[in-house]
């Protein structure tokens, strides 16, 4: 197969595309994605497919029809080649869509190049026509560059379909480039958009990072890997792992490079740089490979995410990137989310991980499921200090990921739920059942086991009040954004839901005052007395009476610090743990 990428007008983001076939058969099917691998939901992509058309070599149509919402059937008997045209609408721009206007060409090809499927294990080539002065960010391999008119033709080649799928790419003339070596690794960061980076600073934590997870895990999958911003002026922070690259969206731009938002920046580059080794290369049996066409299903979303997100902020601890005080925040963080969703008394993050193709990206129901990110990681924390207690600290998570890297991925080898937990135990010397029934396959309130892992490492939770009102004495979290006043959480049995509050209730009065930004501080104001709000939900107006209930309190604040009586063997655990002493 190869792609013919070109565009005319950019800013009614349409990208045009051909595809050249070569074929032998009197059918032949072109499959658009339905998904794309690093989000696990169906994505219909084919939604933004116009002007679809098949033609011969010599230029004469062809009768096709659609078999289902994204495949289609062209009748080539008489053909030697076909050549598939059609527009592809690229007006988003996220960490895994497409996107064209005045400034870049951006292209996730899993959502735009629809491929033949008996054709997916042969060598691809695409052929993008840009103006002069752009240049490619991509972990594909560049070839040749010819004149073509007012443009320039770029040469880009990938060793099958599933290679070109997992190989986004940025075409721009503003593009900011920076390399690094990692021992046999090569490291390119790439800046896509209004930002200054601070590149003294960029380099030098990014060569301890990634020089801490290939010591890790005894090598790398890849001899050249991609990281590719894009810098966005509003606040947004989202990435997509890929196995040579990541493509990751942040903003605002104008502050990526001061205090907790570069602390984000290192975070999600760790975090997205494991999935080099975790989904993408040790992979569940269930994506092994992935299907394109449907959904995917496995319950192992703990591990291939939740793993992942407790390494991207670990590692940085233990390489000393983060100081004690960034890790904590990031691990209170996940705490405080984990005790704010009641959904883990109603799913478990396995059955949560089976799950995400129905709602895994949007809050759907009201604690219906749980986070396969929050309660994968610290779940991923436990299962650390239980292989550290069972082995005096001589063995850690980190074998298991090893294992699974030269054990299984490197032989070519997916693993299953099973696989996981036996490796676990293997390395740990002792069962582990009680982890595996009653924290990952049952609905599970994970205090008891955070509580004590966190006591080996000489740790401990420090619960504070929450500094808002309505979390503390009403039992709800309000989003004020735009002078607009929603109901994003109300806990069970409190004030709030006993009141007739729910989730997605918009408030646009306490008492008779107008809210418009001041919610917080009416609610503050008024303290202990009933107050009335007026709530709108479905364009419907009702009134409630809400009051504090004596001695109760909600949504409270968390904090992780070292214990003060922390016991030698707890400061060598935490030593051990954290490579950095007590």
């Amino acid at each position: 197969m190869k792609y013919i990428v070109s565009y005319s007008q950019q800013h009614q983001h349409f990208i045009n595309i051909e595809i050249v076939i070569k074929v032998n058969a009197p059918q032949t099917q072109v499959q658009c994605a339905a998904w794309r691998p690093g989000r696990y939901e169906i994505g219909n992509f084919s939604a933004n497919v116009r002007s679809w058309r098949a033609l011969n070599e010599k230029g004469e149509a062809l009768n096709f029809h659609k078999l289902n919402k994204d495949l289609w059937e062209v009748e080539t008997a008489n053909c030697k080649e076909l050549h598939v045209f059609y527009d592809y609408y690229a007006s988003d721009l996220n960490a895994g869509s497409t996107f064209l206007d005045d400034r870049q060409l951006y292209m996730n090809p899993v959502n735009c190049c629809m491929y033949v499927p008996r054709l997916r294990k042969e060598p691809v080539s695409m052929e993008i026509l840009l103006l002069p002065g752009y240049r490619i960010a991509t972990a594909m391999k560049i070839g040749t560059v010819k004149k073509s008119g007012t443009h320039y033709a770029h040469t880009l080649t990938a060793t099958n379909y599933d290679e070109l799928a997992d190989s986004p790419l940025v075409a721009s003339p503003t593009l900011q480039l920076e390399t690094i070596q990692v021992d046999k690794l090569k490291v390119n960061i790439w800046f896509q958009g209004e930002v200054k980076p601070n590149w003294e600073k960029i380099k030098n934590d990014f060569f301890i990072l990634v020089n801490e997870q290939v010591k890790m895990m005894g090598g790398c999958p890849v001899d050249e890997y991609h990281f590719i911003y894009q810098a966005l002026p509003n606040k947004f922070r989202h990435g997509v792992e890929h196995l040579a690259s990541t493509i990751i969206a942040m903003g605002p731009s104008y502050s990526m490079m001061k205090n907790d938002q570069y602390n984000e920046f290192l975070d999600i580059s760790c975090h997205e740089l494991f999935h080099c080794w975790n989904i993408k290369t040790i992979r569940p049996v269930e994506m092994f490979p992935y299907d394109y066409t449907r959904e995917n299903y496995s319950r192992l979303g703990y591990v291939y995410e939740g793993v992942t997100e407790y390494y991207g902020d670990y590692l940085l601890l233990r390489s000393g990137v983060f100081t004690e005080a960034d890790y904590f925040k990031h691990l209170h963080q996940h705490i405080e989310k984990h005790f704010d969703n009641y959904g883990r008394f109603n799913l478990s993050v396995a059955d949560s991980s089976f799950d995400t193709w129905l709602d895994g990206y949007s809050q759907g129901a009201p604690y219906r499921k749980v986070s396969i990110y929050t309660e994968g990681s610290i779940l991923a924390l436990i299962v650390d200090v239980f292989i550290r207690t069972a082995t005096g600290n001589t063995k850690s998570l980190d074998d298991v990921m090893r294992t699974l890297y030269h054990d299984y991925a490197e032989q070519g080898k997916p693993y299953s739920e099973d696989d996981y937990w036996n490796i676990i135990e293997q390395v740990a010397g002792q069962s582990c059942r009680e982890l595996f029934d009653n924290y990952a396959n049952k609905p599970a309130d994970l205090e008891k086991p955070l509580n004590e892992a966190l006591q080996y490492l000489g740790l401990m939770i420090q619960i504070f009040p929450s500094a808002k009102h309505c979390e503390r004495f009403w039992g709800m979290k309000v989003n004020e954004e735009d002078t607009r006043c929603k109901v994003t959480a109300v806990a069970p049995f409190s004030p709030a839901e006993q009141a007739g509050i729910c989730v997605n209730d918009e408030i646009v009065l306490i008492n008779e005052h107008y809210i418009k930004g001041s919610f917080h501080e009416w609610a503050t104001y008024y303290g202990q007395d009933d107050v009335r709000l007026t709530l709108i939900y479905q364009n419907f107006r009702r009134f409630v009476n809400i009051k504090p209930m004596e001695g109760k309190e909600f949504f409270p604040s968390f904090n992780v610090t070292k214990r003060p009586d922390a016991t030698p063997e707890q400061k060598e655990a935490y030593t051990a743990w954290s490579h950095r002493s007590f």
